[in-house]
């Protein structure tokens, strides 16, 4: 990862391109908001810069896209204070990057990595940047589909202390996690594989075998609550409908900065 602030796209200045009223290259509309990404995991925050993206094609056309800047603290210390449980360190890790970002120009912060999001909450009052996280447009999107019990992947500790429960139980969504085998499984291939971006194909079959257990135990959809649940399983191969905190994050990060789609 890099430890300075990096720009990844410069162009906000609109004209050209797909016109969208009211969009970047309307005059009634201020330019788009620059936004920051405080990278933990190298692919997600790689992905998460791609769905931004992607997004912005779609919804602003091929001008007027926001200043987006990347700065990331090794993730290896990242990795060091997850294995002592040190979230305090964790926190202070992306408040540098918020630092960082916001001397890069930035004018509100996301960070792509599901389990970093404990992190945010004890650092955002003194941050010289608000933050925009996985779980708030987690839980927007689930609640709008009316989903009452969702199925949640991810690390052993996103699964069993992830803030994700407490947003989703506040609007009445039950939230299911695979029994402590299959969770050690799941643990095992994030950590040991796709957080170097390396997907076995029998590793891709196990993860979809865990999601149909969860599908039979009454899951009406799936959270992938690790960071880079979108090289191994999409709405193609998945038997539940899909919420993907990382492209949720991006597009919520677009709706704020452009302010040409809804959250």
């Amino acid at each position: 990862m890099l430890n300075n602030a990096i720009c990844l796209s410069a162009d906000s200045s609109g004209g050209g391109g797909t016109h969208i009223p009211g969009g970047p290259s309307s005059p009634e509309l201020r330019r788009a908001k620059h936004i920051g990404i405080a990278a933990v995991s190298p692919e997600g925050s790689a992905l998460c810069y791609r769905e931004l993206f992607r997004y912005a094609i779609h919804h602003v056309g091929e001008k007027g896209h926001p200043t987006v800047s990347m700065h990331g603290e090794p993730f290896e210390e990242y990795l060091a204070a997850i294995v002592r449980d040190d979230w305090h360190t964790i926190g202070e890790l992306l408040l540098k990057s918020a630092r960082a970002l916001k001397a890069a120009g930035a004018e509100f912060c996301i960070c792509p990595d599901n389990l970093a999001q404990n992190g945010i909450h004890l650092i955002e009052s003194v941050s010289p940047l608000p933050w925009l996280t996985m779980t708030e447009m987690v839980t927007h999107a689930v609640a709008k589909d009316g989903r009452k019990i969702i199925g949640l992947i991810g690390t052993n500790m996103v699964m069993h202390g992830s803030p994700y429960q407490a947003l989703l139980g506040l609007e009445g969504i039950k939230v299911i996690v695979p029994e402590k085998g299959d969770a050690d499984v799941l643990n095992t291939i994030i950590f040991g594989e796709l957080v170097h971006g390396d997907v076995l194909p029998e590793s891709r079959a196990r993860i979809i075998n865990i999601t149909e257990k969860l599908k039979a135990k009454g899951a009406e959809g799936l959270i992938l609550a690790f960071s880079e649940g979108a090289l191994v399983i999409d709405s193609y191969n998945s038997p539940l409908p899909i919420y993907d905190p990382v492209g949720l994050l991006a597009h919520g990060a677009l709706a704020r900065s452009t302010g040409t789609v809804a959250r």
